[in-house]
């Protein structure tokens, strides 16, 4: 088992991003103002020029280092802390019993019921 570092391979990761936001090559190239065969070339390549860099990035919506230190490790990393903290489960909490917001609701109505009919009432004394 060899212990040396993978190759920072900048065009999977260009690939992978641009997977991840639901891109085709095709979309890209035309951001890019290039044709599909180019993006293929450019996604197997294992270092493109900063300035192609750059213009990737800003069509793909990320930043420049968003693309250098991207690795899938890291993805997996970013999805799983949302299980593990709990970051979702609190915008599915009640803050209040929603049995005691009907009741509520009843007794106004009930309440709304008796000022019309003691209303009423005095109408009829008249």
């Amino acid at each position: 088992m060899s212990t040396t570092a993978k190759p920072n391979h900048i065009g999977r990761k260009i690939s992978r991003i641009r997977e991840l936001r639901d891109m085709k090559q095709e979309a890209l190239a035309q951001a890019l103002g290039t044709n599909q065969q180019a993006v293929s070339i450019m996604e197997n390549s294992e270092t493109i020029e900063e300035e192609k860099l750059i213009e990737v990035a800003k069509a793909l919506g990320v930043s420049v280092e968003a693309i250098k230190n991207f690795s899938e490790e890291g993805m997996i990393n970013y999805f799983n802390t949302f299980n593990e903290g709990n970051n979702f489960n609190h915008y599915n909490t009640c803050t209040f019993n929603p049995l005691d917001k009907v009741v509520e609701l009843y007794e106004r109505l009930v309440q709304a019921e008796k000022d019309k009919v003691a209303y009423l009432e005095k109408l009829m004394n008249k």
